[in-house]
């Protein structure tokens, strides 16, 4: 009986202990956000199903300040590439840094050229 009484204490500690160390190494119920996502900002693309290759970026700080413009011309974006989207956090991070650093950005309409190419 004794040996039983030490075995339940022995099992009901590890137990516990098992479950506290748990608790504390990850969030279950946080999702990692993918490496596309910028913590600066974020962007919405404008495009028309009847002129595909013709879209509108607009880029916004994360206290929805419209920062940057511009369309991009002869290009079908794809946004469900990853190769796209991490193109897009490339450039919105650039842009945000300047808007920053100068207050203003120059329309150069080059930044988005990176996204025709192949």
């Amino acid at each position: 009986m004794k040996n039983l009484k030490a075995f339940v204490l022995l099992a009901a500690f590890v137990i516990s202990a098992h479950i506290a160390t748990a608790q504390g190494e990850a969030t279950p119920g946080q999702p990692r956000s993918p490496k596309w996502i910028s913590e600066k900002g974020y962007w919405v693309i404008e495009s028309n199903i009847k002129t595909p290759k013709s879209s509108i970026v607009r880029f916004y700080t994360n206290d929805h300040h419209l920062i940057y413009t511009e369309k991009v011309e002869g290009v079908v974006l794809k946004v469900k590439k990853k190769k796209t989207l991490m193109n897009l956090k490339n450039v919105l991070e650039k842009v945000v840094y300047a808007w920053e650093k100068n207050g203003e950005v120059k329309d150069t309409g080059e930044l988005l050229a990176v996204l025709g190419k192949k």
